[in-house]
């Protein structure tokens, strides 16, 4: 895995946290990649749709 910085807004960084605390996810990393993977298939899924 490559690791990459990111800049948040303090909102979204505390709903993270949020997340982490209810045991929903392991870590801020985890939320982070399932969001970016969820991202990644909709808009491939959505272009390949148009095509």
């Amino acid at each position: 895995m490559k690791i990459i910085t990111v800049k948040l807004p303090d909102a979204l960084v505390q709903g993270m946290d949020e997340l982490v605390r209810a045991g929903m996810y392991p870590s801020r990393s985890a939320i982070v990649r399932a969001a970016v993977r969820d991202l990644l298939k909709n808009e491939l899924w959505q272009q390949q749709n148009q095509r």
